[in-house]
């Protein structure tokens, strides 16, 4: 996986974090899962912050949490 693939990206969080509201999350913990993933192999250099947005939006459509708290 690349940074640029960003839905399978979302997919593979949503499975290894099921429990977690990917709208709580920070972009510090979200780049580090990303580059713990098994089979991510991009430049850890080359994230930034419209990917890690993009990977965040799809993580959000992807889970099964909803807005109302």
């Amino acid at each position: 996986m690349k940074w640029t693939d960003s839905r399978e990206i979302a997919i593979a969080l949503a499975d290894k974090h099921p429990d977690v509201d990917p709208q709580r999350i920070n972009f510090v913990d979200l780049r580090q899962w990303v580059l713990e993933l098994d089979g991510f192999t991009d430049d850890p250099a080359h994230s930034g912050e419209k990917i890690l947005e993009a990977i965040q939006a799809h993580w959000i459509d992807e889970s099964d949490f909803d807005d109302e708290d």
